[in-house]
Parts: structure tokens; sequence; C-alpha cells
């Protein structure tokens, strides 16, 4: 994007809070932030264990719908 790297626009972000935030906010954004993330990874925690129960609950001999109606 504008012929910029992930990691100038990162810094060019920062620079930009750092200008109009003030650095009296930054450490309180920072913590929101990283609050943020830790939820999000709990959440597709939680996701990842209940796929995962739903997967050893099933009979071994369930079939999927679409192979009821295949001949054989």
């Amino acid at each position: 994007m504008f012929g910029l790297s992930m990691w100038e626009i990162v810094v060019v972000v920062l620079a930009i809070l750092l200008l109009f935030g003030g650095s009296a906010k930054l450490p309180e954004m920072a913590r929101s932030l990283g609050k943020a993330f830790k939820e999000f990874k709990k959440a597709v925690k939680d996701v990842q264990s209940d796929v995962a129960n739903d997967d050893d609950t099933k009979p071994a001999n369930e079939q999927r719908s679409d192979d009821k109606n295949r001949p054989v």
C-alpha cells in the first residue's frame, strides 16, 4: 500500500498516536489492545475445544447427509 511495508505503516501509526493521543494515553491503549487479543485467543480456543468435543461425541458409523442419497 503506497509503497510502504507493514513495519513502516506501524511506525507511522505509532507516531500519529504519540502526536495526537499523547504519551499518557498510549499505555492505556496498549493495555486495552492486549486485553482484546487475550479475549480473542480465549474465544478461538473455546470454539476449537467445542469442535473437538463435537467430533469426539459423534458415533463412528454416522454417515454424512450427502452419502445417504448416493447409490452404492
